[in-house]
């Protein structure tokens, strides 16, 4: 291959893998072209993709790229795959593949600039994507505010429900303690009774009031009757 082959190649790359922050690093070795069709056009589904490289010049791109890192991975048969929102997608669409196309191996990815080999792409298909790591924030925010909430309002209705219940008691004690009045028959006759022993001294007043008289008008007579030598005697 000569040298501006090679040159144009290593830009191909670079331009495909610009603004490019993980990646994952595949070998198609043994797959047929028509089951390698298939499954470019499943990923591309999904916006991903995957282009086979040489190592020389993917290396030569990398550091151009800031993807150095995954240089490690560059060893024998060589195809990059990348795209969606996370490489995590990538790696959990390749080992679904996989399952199916046996000669497919995944030999690591980068994500974001730490490494993760053959051995560790269990892992990292467990890893949750942006939107995932997101919902995931937003589900804590939101439980955390359900919380501090609860936690505000609860004392709120406690008390609420004491003033309640010292509103019903107090209410109670009012009844209970409120006098039962009489029958109204019964405060007639004691209103009469009342009367009645206040008018009798009344009436005895005047009784003896004339018994004073009558005594005093018998006396007057006996003084007059006297004889009248009696007088003169005198």
């Amino acid at each position: 291959m000569s040298k501006p082959v090679k040159e144009m190649i290593r830009k191909q790359i670079v331009g495909r893998l610009e603004g490019v922050t993980s990646v994952a690093v595949v070998d198609l070795t043994g797959i047929d072209a028509i089951t390698n069709n298939e499954i470019r056009g499943r990923l591309l589904e999904k916006d991903m993709h995957i282009s086979v490289v040489k190592n020389s010049l993917a290396k030569q791109a990398f550091k151009e790229v800031g993807l150095e890192t995954a240089a490690e991975l560059l060893t024998g048969p060589c195809a990059l795959a990348w795209g969606s929102d996370s490489i995590v997608s990538v790696v959990r669409e390749l080992r679904d593949i996989a399952k199916e196309v046996k000669m497919l191996n995944v030999k690591g990815a980068l994500l974001d600039g730490d490494l993760f080999g053959a051995d560790r792409m269990a892992e990292l298909a467990d890893f949750p994507t942006r939107e995932e790591a997101i919902g995931q924030v937003v589900g804590a925010i939101l439980s955390a505010g359900s919380n501090v909430s609860s936690c505000i309002i609860a004392p709120g209705s406690q008390i609420a429900s004491v003033l309640k219940k010292i509103e019903e008691d107090g209410g109670d004690s009012e009844d209970a303690g409120s006098p039962v009045p009489a029958d109204s028959g019964d405060s007639d006759d004691s209103g009469g009774a009342v009367a009645v022993a206040a008018e009798a001294p009344a009436t005895e007043a005047p009784a003896e009031e004339a018994s004073a008289e009558e005594a005093s008008a018998e006396e007057a007579p006996a003084e007059e009757d006297k004889p009248a030598g009696d007088e003169a005697a005198e």
